[in-house]
Formats: structure tokens, sequence, C-alpha cells
């Protein structure tokens, strides 16, 4: 019935779908299990993609030729770049998306990938010979054979849904849970966990008096995620702001007695950077209100989604006391937010290639790494896919450094340091984020995927060969034109900047902090007719690299001080109990991991820079 695959991704969430596409487009022949194929690619929580960090990964995704930034500007609503009162660094896009848009263009993508099949069924169990994963098991006892097994089963294993004092399985609300993978895993030697994620309520936009909140609109100049031809975004939707008050507060607290997280019913760690209401108001005591945003579902629907009132109390709590929220005085709910609980594998036990250390061929991405968010499971799954192809043909993993992608660091950080509560990305977590612009992702990732043999990269390619050059010859323009102070004093003098007294280079203007490229160009015509003739990221490139070349420079110096240690490899079979002078914590911990590099293991927790350095005389270094 079935042919033998090369590559069984089992879940079609966010994680599942981009593992799919990354290894059928690496060449290998895909099946993608999924309980239900009219969710795949639900967008289970918020109807948006990106935000601070996150934005960065969609864009990361997208430059190694990952489907979810196309996605993502084929049906967004509203676009806005986050952070553009700080540096570059910082700036992080982010869409509110169309949700059934959004799962729909996801499906017609899949299906029209020639490389990819479907199969709708609950995945049971995984078949293992010899220590080497070959296959999965069905619910209906069916056995397809694969070379390798993605597991990408987001919020489903085991999942259980409170609301209250109620309980019931499920993996998200109106689907059920998926039973069996979790125990058979833990068979094989696996360590699992709990984890808590948790939703707000959902209400009819049309019963909302929209006049009693802050609006909140996109960019004036939208732009967009995927470095592809995507469609601009030529109009867009609002969202809106409100605020909880002490009445709110107050009358969620009447419901604490009978809420599954303070009466110990829920087990598992929720998300520290996404927390309930409920565990604001407690956390939070002196707060009097917290922010809310009313967000819309999509185009054409009255579903509103009210992002931060995520809540697992009782539903008649939540619902008198969002009636007391501005705004929401006579809210109808469509449906209560609730917390679910699922199965977790802490990643620790997973190789940097995301696949596991106890079976081979077999890999894990997504919330089974206990991870949290859209952005940080469709990176996994990307990652997955690719290594997932490249092992079953004995090739090399493909791994990213932490200077190369915050990809890099968000499986480092798993994979050596683990997480006991749901893993969120964050700018601070990189040490190079100067580099790991969402600006240049393209420049930094399309050639190392080009270089793997990622089919349909060849326009991308071409694409990242224009944009590099024509940010050094805007470079080249700005560092040599000369500009006459009769020709800039005046706008000079209006930003309260010094005015010229003879003439200087264009790039000296251009350092000083009140001025920018933008006003620079208003001012002076003849400039603004220079840069018109390029693309506008190449020009934003350009003046980043200028404005920030310094920093940019120390920031690689430390880059190539680190990778001395990347280089020096590790053998995986090495026993470190051999080397004595090592600590013991350090010997149990290298043992444990395993790690690739010298620079790998200085990141391990619990091991030290005397142990780097052990390691180091011993290698010869």
């Amino acid at each position: 019935m079935f042919p033998k695959y090369d590559v069984i991704v089992v879940g079609g969430g966010h994680a599942g779908c981009e593992a799919a596409v990354a290894a059928a487009n690496m060449g290998s022949k895909v099946l993608l299990a999924t309980m239900n194929m009219n969710t795949i690619a639900q967008m289970s929580c918020n109807p948006a993609m990106g935000g601070v960090a996150k934005g960065q990964i969609v864009r990361e995704v997208d430059a190694l030729g990952g489907y979810s930034g196309i996605v993502t500007d084929h049906t967004m609503i509203q676009f806005r770049m986050l952070n553009r009162s700080k540096g570059p660094a910082m700036w992080s896009p982010r869409a509110q998306s169309d949700r059934m848009r959004f799962a729909e263009k996801w499906r017609l993508m899949l299906e029209a990938h020639p490389n990819i099949d479907f199969w709708q069924e609950m995945v049971t169990g995984i078949i293992v010979k010899d220590g080497r994963c070959g296959g999965i098991r069905t619910g209906m006892g069916i056995e397809i054979e694969s070379k390798s097994v993605v597991l990408t089963n987001g919020t489903f294993l085991n999942g259980l849904i409170h609301i209250g004092e109620k309980n019931f399985g499920g993996g998200r609300a109106g689907e059920k849970a998926a039973t069996g993978i979790t125990e058979q895993l833990i068979e094989l030697g696996f360590e699992s966990g709990r984890m808590k994620t948790g939703t707000p309520p959902r209400v009819d936009g049309r019963s909302l008096d929209w006049n009693k909140m802050e609006v909140q609109p996109g960019d004036e100049v939208p732009g967009k995620f995927s470095y592809t031809d995507t469609p601009k975004l030529a109009k867009q939707r609002p969202c809106h702001i409100t605020y909880t008050n002490k009445a709110v507060h107050e009358l969620l607290k009447t419901g604490f007695d009978r809420s599954p997280m303070f009466n110990g019913r829920i087990r598992g760690l929720g998300p520290r950077y996404c927390p309930s209401i409920e565990d604001k108001i407690e956390r939070f005591a002196d707060r009097d209100r917290h922010q809310l945003f009313v967000e819309p579902e999509g185009w054409n629907t009255i579903e509103i989604y009210v992002n931060g009132f995520s809540s697992s109390l009782p539903e008649d709590v939540q619902f008198k006391a969002m009636q007391l929220i501005p705004g929401f005085e006579n809210a109808k709910m469509f449906r209560p937010g609730y917390a679910i609980e699922y199965d977790f594998f802490p990643p620790t036990q997973l190789k940097v290639s995301l696949e596991t250390r106890l079976v081979s061929n077999l890999f894990f991405a997504g919330q089974i790494n206990g991870t949290t968010g859209y952005e940080e499971a469709a990176c996994q799954g990307l990652m997955a896919g690719i290594n997932a192809h490249l092992a079953i043909n004995e090739e090399e993993p493909f791994v990213l450094k932490r200077s190369e992608a915050y990809i890099g660091v968000l499986i480092d950080d798993l994979v050596n340091k683990g997480t006991k509560e749901p893993y969120r990305m964050f700018t601070s977590r990189a040490e190079y984020r100067i580099l790991l612009r969402q600006d240049n992702a393209d420049l930094r990732l399309t050639p190392l995927a080009k270089a793997l043999g990622m089919k349909g990269l060849d326009e991308r390619m071409s694409r990242v060969d224009h944009k590099k050059e024509e940010t050094k010859v805007i470079e080249k323009y700005i560092r040599k034109t000369g500009i006459s102070p009769d020709a800039i004093n005046a706008y000079l003098e209006s930003m309260d900047s010094a005015p010229l007294k003879q003439q200087v280079k264009l790039h000296s203007i251009l350092l000083r902090p009140q001025v920018d490229l933008a006003g620079l160009r208003q001012a002076l015509p003849q400039l603004e007719e220079d840069l018109s003739k390029f693309d506008a990221e190449a020009v934003g490139l350009a003046e980043i690299n200028l404005l920030y070349e310094g920093y940019i420079r120390k920031e690689q110096e430390m880059v190539d001080k680190m990778n001395r240690l990347e280089s020096v490899r590790l053998y995986e079979d090495f026993d470190y109990e051999d080397l004595i002078a090592l600590s013991n914590e350090a010997r149990e911990k290298l043992n444990q991991l395993k790690p690739r590099t010298i620079g790998q293991a200085s990141r391990i927790s619990g091991v030290s820079p005397s142990d780097i350095s052990i390691l180091l005389v011993h290698m010869g270094r």
C-alpha cells in the first residue's frame, strides 16, 4: 500500500510543515502524517508571526528556503517593524495574519510539492530495529517504513486541557490528544517531562466598543518577511489596545480557588514570558492594570483574539471579568481560554543536528523539545528536515553556529543547556546580535543552503548577489561623495547639528547622531535621485554597515576568536572518564552530551574554563 519513504514527518504544525518542505527540497521522498489534514499549519494561539527575535527567525527560515515567510506575506493583514526606536540589531518584523488563509496557503503549497505525500491518522509509535528508526506505526495498526522519522507532535502528546475544575484530554480545542509515542520512547530509555501553555478567550468583534480602545495601526510603509518576490501589503487592518483594571483583577481572584494553576492540578511549568492573566495578577500584585492587544483573526471574520488575557480560570469567571474591561462591557465569548499540559522530552537528549542520541535517524523538532512559539518550532522543523535527509545519505549534519543565526543560538541553547520551562527566543540570548540582524539573513544563510543542495534557490541566490553588489556600490558612493556647506547647512541647522565650514564627505555627515539617510535624501535632491535607482533593502543595509562599522568589526573579531574553539573537533566516542584531570561534573556532562567541538563543550553548564583548558591540552592545542 505504501512505498518506503526517505523521511516521515509526524505532525502537521509549523515544525512539521517546515520539516516536510526542507527534506522534500533536499530531494527526499516525504510522508507528512497528521491526525487532521484540515488543521495543517493551524495557528493554535495568536494569529501572528514574528516579533522580538522571532521575526529574525522567520527571515532566517526564509533565507534557508523555508516557506513560513512566504505564507506570512501572502496572508498578513498588518505589518509592523518593532523596536524602531532602538538600534537595527533590535528591529524585529511582526505581522498579524489571517488565520484561515494562513493555514490554507500552507496546505496548498505542501500539496503542490511533488515529493510530499500525506496520511491522515494518529501515529501511535515508531518502528525501531537495532537502535535505528525505520518508520511509524498508526492507530489502525498500519506500519509505514522509512529511512528516518521526524517527530513534531506539538502539544498533542498526552495533551490535557484545563478550564477551571474541568479537565479533559486534547491536543487543542476540539481535537483529541495523541497517545502511545511517549510511552514507547520512555521504554526505549528517553526521559520525558510535562509542560503547560495556554490561550485566551475568543470573542465576537461585533459586541465590542472600539471607541473605548486605542488604535494600533500598521506601519505606514509595510515591510514583509520573504526575500522572494511576494506581494506587498496594500491595505491593513488595525489592532487595538485596552487595559485590565483593579475591578477585573478582583473578579478574577474570586476564581483562584478553582484555578488548576493554584490548586496543584497542573504539574507542568508554563511559559515565563507569556504568563496567564491570573499568573500576572499573582506575580505582579503591585500592578493596577495589564495591557491587552485586541487582534482581528482575519480580513473578513468577526472573531477576535484577546492577546494578554490567557487563562485557565472557570469560564464564568473569565466571562464576568472580561466584561469589566473597557470596550468589552457587552462582549460575547466564542470560547473561553484554557491551559493545556503536554509531554516533552528534555532536548539534552539530542545531538546538535536534532537527531536523538538513543535512536539513530530519529529527529525531534518543536514543542516536543520544550520550546514555545510558531517561529521557534518552524526553524527546528527546517533544520530537522535538512538533517534527516543528510543522515540517510550519510552526509555530515548541517549545524549553524551561534554567530551565524538565531537558529544556531536556539538549538545550541536547547542541546547544551536544556530547558525546564517553555523556551522562547529573545535578542538578548544572542551574543552576536549586531551580526544577526533581520535585514541580512539572506546574505548570511542563503549561500549555505545553496551549497547544501537545497532545490529552488537559484532566484534567491541571484537576489543575494545583486543585493551584495548594490550595497557595495552605495557604500562607496556615500564614502566618496563630497557635500558643500551651501547644500546641507539649512538641513543641519534644522536638526540642531553644527553647520559645515567647508566641503566634507557625505559619510562624515551621516555619522552625526541627529542625522539619518532618509533626512539627507530629502535635503539633497541629487542624493535622492542617485539612491532611488537602488533597491530599498540594499540602501538600508548600506546605511547600517556604515553607521555601525566599528561595532560590526569588533563583533566579527569576537566571532573569529570563538570560531577557533569551534574548529577543534571532539570524537563522539571519546570516553571522558579517562581524563581524570577534569572535574567530576564535567566528565559526567561531557559523556552525556558528547559535544562535537571544544566550542560546544565550553557552553555546557558545569564545564568550567579550566576543564576546557585540559581538553585543549589533551587535543594538542
